[in-house]
């Protein structure tokens, strides 16, 4: 039974402090980062780059061009095979990520209905919608909680929790990334879903970072990281929840605890979004570079006017590296000819590649988002953050064969 977060006593070491104001400098640093075209196409990429990682620690297990494809399918009519049950799953959970950073940062303040909005964004199939009226655990067995690794609080206290949690996240009263790392921590030890706990409480990370401010453009990619750091992940949680009695020395122990764990794992993540950034930036130059000897090629201008659909549809590939002449058509609120003209012009350019989806569907692939996505996941699946010092831990893609 967790402790209610508004007028709580928590005192932060001195060296949790420290770690804290380093940690969100980290963080505006990456927010103005210099990427040629701009943070946005950074953010759309990290975003879905998260949204996977967060569902991979549920162990949903998918492609990135499974999860586009299935993205892809709610956009395009003509788009309805090809793709795993899972992978649907996954691209449920970029569009609550994308939700938790836009409509939720939106509102005056955060109200439980919204965090249950998420939840059903997350699982639209799920049977129990809403908080949970029945006792859940995690680990053991399917039939009582008697060999649980943890088991949250009965029923008929979720909603008072949820209300104090809710409440917290729209106040102010420590910084943002300790507010999203207790925010985080009580939402995961309310537990107030019959699933889907895990990637709701994440995504409620980036809702706190973005209504504060910390992250206005830019998505973290600290799933990525917690996957890797699972067993840290678990014990911070696990302190977190075995805090004593309210204001108790045992209690601020063990909340330092989590927090070091957490903004470690920020730090590590910032650094790595720091280098995917440099990645994406030489990418778009490259494309650039490349889609201009095209044009000269076919005796066109070499540069396109930067409000036209081929040069807008060339900063949304991060987003949407999976595209069709009428997702694009949608996209960017254009004629189906000047969709499918684009799209022929960056094909003919080498930077998308045309992919049957459907017996009369076209897609359009960015072959080298989802392989910078791969080499991505397989770096920070290392517990050096480099496979050239020691390999993935854990099941990750194979390298990208070119």
């Amino acid at each position: 039974m967790p402790d209610h977060l508004v007028g709580g006593t928590l005192v932060i070491a001195p060296d949790v402090a420290q770690e804290a104001a380093k940690a969100e400098g980290l963080v505006r640093r990456l927010t103005s980062h210099s990427a040629s075209h701009g943070v946005d196409g950074l953010a759309r990429f990290l975003l879905r780059s998260e949204a996977i990682a967060s569902s991979r620690i549920e162990g949903l297990q998918t492609s990135p061009q499974q999860v586009a494809l299935a993205e892809l399918a709610v956009h395009d009519p003509g788009v309805s095979r090809g793709f795993t049950a899972t992978a649907a799953l996954v691209a449920n959970n970029v569009k609550a990520l994308r939700q938790a950073v836009t409509e939720l940062v939106a509102v005056e303040s955060v109200s439980v209905a919204d965090v249950v909005a998420l939840h059903t964004a997350l699982l639209p199939e799920e049977r129990h919608h809403g908080l949970r009226e029945v006792q859940n655990w995690v680990g053991g067995g399917n039939w009582h909680p008697l060999d649980a690794e943890f088991v949250p609080p009965p029923p008929g206290h979720v909603q008072p929790l949820m209300d104090d949690l809710v409440s917290y996240i729209n106040m102010a009263e420590h910084s943002p990334l300790i507010q999203a790392t207790l925010a985080h921590a009580q939402f995961e030890t309310i537990h107030p879903f019959t699933d889907g706990n895990g990637r709701v409480g994440r995504a409620l990370i980036h809702t706190v970072l973005a209504r504060r401010g910390l992250t206005p453009h830019a998505i973290l990619p600290i799933s990525l990281v917690l996957l890797t750091r699972s067993d840290a992940y678990v014990d911070g949680l696990t302190a977190y929840r075995h805090a004593g009695e309210p204001g108790s020395a045992e209690s601020q122990r063990g909340t330092n605890a989590w927090l070091r764990v957490f903004l470690a794992a920020t730090s590590t993540a910032v650094e790595q979004a720091e280098r995917f950034a440099d990645e994406l930036s030489e990418l778009h130059d490259q494309w650039l570079a490349r889609h201009r000897r095209f044009r000269e090629s076919q005796g066109l201008r070499p540069m396109p006017r930067t409000d036209s659909a081929v040069a807008r549809l060339l900063n949304l590939l991060p987003a949407v590296p999976l595209v069709t002449a009428r997702t694009v058509q949608c996209l960017l609120s254009i004629t189906h000819p000047a969709a499918r003209q684009a799209l022929e012009e960056l094909a003919g350019a080498g930077i998308l590649y045309p992919k049957q989806v459907e017996r009369n569907t076209t897609g359009y692939l960015a072959r080298e988002i989802f392989d910078l996505l791969t080499l991505t996941e397989r770096r920070l699946a290392s517990t050096r953050w480099d496979t050239r010092e020691s390999p993935p831990g854990r099941i990750v893609p194979a390298r990208p064969q070119r």
